[in-house]
């Protein structure tokens, strides 16, 4: 262990250096309280060994600044006292000392709490570790839980939560954005054709062209089923028409072949909306008028990009 030792008397110093040193233990022996502290901030030890009363700073006001520190719930502390009597004791542990030694010093009995000491600090080591297994784990399912399985992109969770934010900054800073709803043309007729593995295969292709196609700043999440949805932030219409665009002619260039029609390809219907910062609103309205615009494509005979006729704004 990585033990500090405080006490203003060399006899009781030199005893404990001797013994520590015997008995295998890292040690730093400091005259008084103040550098205890400065020790105890710097080195980091598992254990401190602090004479009650010492000047700068006592052994009682070293004990509860221990305990104040980040690292303080983890550290063994045992205080000496001169005579070991019960108000001395009461004293110590109600600072925040675990067990305390008695003056003269016995060497057999600094062993055995080095013992206790050694058990104590080994169990707060496992329970630091298994604290920051726990944190990556609860990290990881936090992620998971915001993550389509299937695709990688963000989920109906994730963008609820994202819209959140985007509509914060929309009230706050009169920030705009645009909104695309992307369906996979004729998905079910392939998905009933070829088997819902290939299926899967092709909106993981298709999630894959999405996120290749956007810039830094834009999102792409699975909506559901074979839909998408774009987020495309201080975008004009315009603007977010064209990143849709190229979206569309990317995925169409992966040539995925559609069992129900021999010549043609996997491609996308989309309908784009627009929240104009000059007209705020819910972002489900603009939600509603992407769903719209998409319904139109799809009228349109599909493979189409259609903007919501509420929000053609340059």
């Amino acid at each position: 262990m990585k033990i500090l030792v405080a006490d203003d008397d060399p006899t009781s110093r030199l005893i404990i250096r001797v013994a520590l040193q015997t008995l295998g233990h890292e040690c730093r022996i400091v005259a008084d309280g103040t550098e205890a502290w400065d020790a105890f901030r710097t080195w980091a030890p598992d254990t401190v060994i602090s004479d009650l009363m010492m000047p700068g700073m006592t052994g009682l006001e070293l004990c509860r600044a221990t305990r104040s520190h980040p690292r303080g719930d983890h550290i063994y502390f045992i205080m000496v006292t001169t005579l070991g009597s019960l108000d001395e004791v009461q004293q110590g542990m109600t600072a925040g000392a675990d067990d305390y030694l008695v003056k003269p010093l016995d060497t057999d009995d600094l062993e055995g709490r080095l013992i206790a000491a050694a058990r104590i600090t080994a169990l707060h080591r496992q329970m630091a570790e298994h604290t920051t297994e726990l944190e990556v784990v609860n990290h990881d399912l936090a992620g998971i839980a915001r993550q389509d399985p299937l695709t990688g992109l963000g989920n109906r969770r994730a963008l609820e939560e994202n819209l959140e934010l985007l509509e914060a900054r929309v009230s706050r800073y009169g920030h705009r954005y645009c909104m695309a709803l992307l369906d996979v043309d004729h998905f079910k007729s392939y998905n009933d054709t070829r088997g819902h593995q290939a299926g899967d295969d092709v909106l993981q292709k298709v999630a894959a062209q999405l996120t290749a196609q956007v810039r830094g700043g834009d999102a792409v999440y699975r909506y559901g089923g074979d839909e998408f949805l774009c987020i495309f932030p201080e975008q004009s219409m315009s603007n977010g028409a064209q990143a849709v665009q190229r979206m569309r002619a990317g995925v169409e260039r992966l040539a995925i072949r559609r069992t129900d029609d021999p010549v043609g390809v996997v491609t996308f219907s989309a309908g784009l909306a627009m929240l104009d910062p000059e007209h705020p609103r819910p972002a489900s309205e603009v939600l509603k008028d992407a769903d719209e615009a998409l319904y139109r494509a799809k009228q349109f005979g599909r493979n189409r990009v259609e903007e919501a006729a509420t929000a053609k704004t340059p």
